[in-house]
């Protein structure tokens, strides 16, 4: 592979592009378990092979390389001979390379308790032609080349990650099913800012929340042991992911259960009380079983209805947060305003019950799979705590929809710029006592962008939660200029039309081959 220089792309994402080129008619929902799997793969064996060198140099001294217990001592996967990743890319231009992959997978999980059904064995099918998955197995032995060993690691970390999020990408709305998106994900952490304590993520997907709370603390100079990971998922293969993901970070993801029962019917962390709860759960579910847990004790501040979920992961997160714990969430924006079911009622009793810190409008278009309108919810145990001002009988309303930036036509994203913009007005508002603060930590309202209203106001507005309500409306720059935005919007719509007449074009033509083959 070419080495990288500054006019080059990004080596993830030269990567991406030669691992795409290999898919040929494999799904993207497919793939994904080859290519992580390999990477998985390769991470675990490089941290073998340095353990192994070492403990070789150290035989003198009583040091035994082939000992299960001293890679057990150090946090590091056994991985037997062979399912050394030098072995098998011995082997990768042979016919049989998909089963010894899957031996190779097998033989780890035997040997590595925790790892116990979570590796992929999908390399011997018949749709995975072996010259292409022996190119690949290439392709994912380059990565790091070069490296210092001490560096591969994270390389292959941050290659995992990327890949997660293309895959969610190539996938869409099935994509969005295990992926939040990482803007939001970053939004959400910034501003927790979860640097000490137990953090819990009960439909924590491929754990994409713990992956960036970690970086966070190392980010900040923080220690990265001083927080550890609760988390729970329903599906099998989305939670092996999260296993993997996890592992090749060296985070410990022995907390992180899987049943497909689900947090509400099957709580994995029944006496858990979080310092944090950063969490995505799935919008507006109907099916949750709500009908089998009308008298759950979770329900202290109403009754969710069956017919929908949201007021009901709202409660699930209150319950598991301790003391003077915070949470940080995704909801469908409907929640803010709805009243069906009672949901008004729950709505109000949380609000008078302070414990709503904030609440955040978002862009439209961030998610993958879903065009529901999305909104952050911010809520903490005690807001008179004393580790920030007192922040009780007020609540921040942020109207964020203005921000992000599109990266294809279907999917927004928020640039750094846009989550500093958002989460430096909430630590601003929520850290900073006015007479001790300097005038650039100073929170002000912002026409049409943010706006601290207190309970009453809220009581006033029937207790609507929806930023809008609270920001009003941006005032108009005096030079703003109708006629220029009109001519834009329309060269704009103009260069979509000719996009989709194009489309059109390549649909009638080959549906014209078709017929003709027929």
């Amino acid at each position: 592979m070419a080495k990288q220089n500054t006019t080059e792309e990004p080596l993830e994402k030269q990567l991406w592009k030669a691992a795409d080129k290999l898919r040929k008619n494999i799904d993207a929902a497919e793939y994904k378990h080859i290519v992580l799997g390999l990477i998985f793969l390769k991470y675990i064996s490089d941290a073998f092979e340095e353990l192994y060198a070492r403990l070789q140099a150290e035989e003198d001294q009583g040091a035994d390389p082939e000992d299960k217990d001293e890679y057990k001592a150090e946090n590091v996967f056994f991985v037997p001979q062979d399912a050394r990743w030098h072995y098998l890319q011995s082997k990768a231009k042979q016919p049989e390379i998909g089963k010894f992959v899957d031996d190779a997978m097998d033989a780890i999980e035997k040997e590595n308790a925790s790892l116990k059904g979570v590796l992929p064995k999908v390399f011997a099918r018949q749709n995975l032609d072996p010259t292409s998955l022996g190119e690949l197995i290439d392709l994912v032995g380059n990565i790091a080349l070069g490296d210092a060993k001490a560096r591969s690691a994270d390389v292959l970390g941050h290659v995992f990650e990327y890949f997660l999020g293309e895959f969610a990408l190539a996938e869409g709305k099935k994509g969005g099913q295990f992926y939040t998106p990482r803007s939001v994900v970053e939004l959400l952490v910034e501003m927790l800012e979860p640097y000490k304590g137990r953090v819990f993520d009960p439909c924590c997907g491929s754990g994409g929340m713990f992956v960036q709370s970690e970086k966070f603390v190392e980010d900040h100079q923080g220690k990265v042991n001083d927080i550890s990971i609760y988390g729970q998922e329903s599906n099998q293969t989305t939670w092996r992911l999260a296993k993997m993901n996890l592992a090749i970070r060296g985070i410990d993801s022995s907390q992180v259960k899987w049943n497909n029962e689900g947090s509400f019917l099957n709580d994995a962390h029944k006496d858990l009380k979080a310092d944090y709860i950063i969490a995505n759960p799935p919008f507006n579910v109907s099916d949750w079983s709500g009908d089998l847990l009308r008298t759950d004790g979770r329900w202290k501040y109403g009754t969710p209805p069956t017919g929908n979920a949201n007021y009901a992961w709202i409660q699930h997160f209150l319950y598991h947060l301790a003391p003077s714990g915070q949470a940080g969430f995704v909801l469908a924006k409907g929640a803010l305003t709805s009243k069906s079911g009672g949901e008004g009622e729950i709505r109000k009793a949380l609000i008078e019950a302070d414990l709503i810190d904030c609440i955040v409008n978002l862009p439209a278009k961030l998610f993958l799979n879903t065009q529901i309108p999305a909104s952050l919810w911010f809520m903490s145990r005690n807001r008179s705590n004393g580790k920030f001002r007192n922040r009780s009988n007020e609540i921040l309303f942020i109207d964020a929809r203005n921000l992000g930036h599109l990266i294809n036509r279907r999917t927004r994203e928020l640039s750094k710029e846009d989550i500093a913009q958002i989460a430096d007005t909430y630590h601003n508002w929520r850290n900073v006592i006015p007479s001790e603060a300097k005038e650039s930590q100073l929170y002000k309202d912002i026409k049409g962008f943010c706006a601290s209203a207190t309970k009453e106001r809220v009581a006033e507005l029937d207790y609507v939660l929806t930023p809008g309500r609270y920001v009003g409306l941006a005032e108009e720059e005096d030079d703003f200029d109708f006629a220029e935005r009109f001519s834009s919007l329309k060269a704009e719509f103009e260069a979509q039309l000719l996009e989709e007449a194009k489309l059109n074009e390549r649909i009638a033509a080959n549906l014209q081959k078709v017929k003709i083959d027929e």
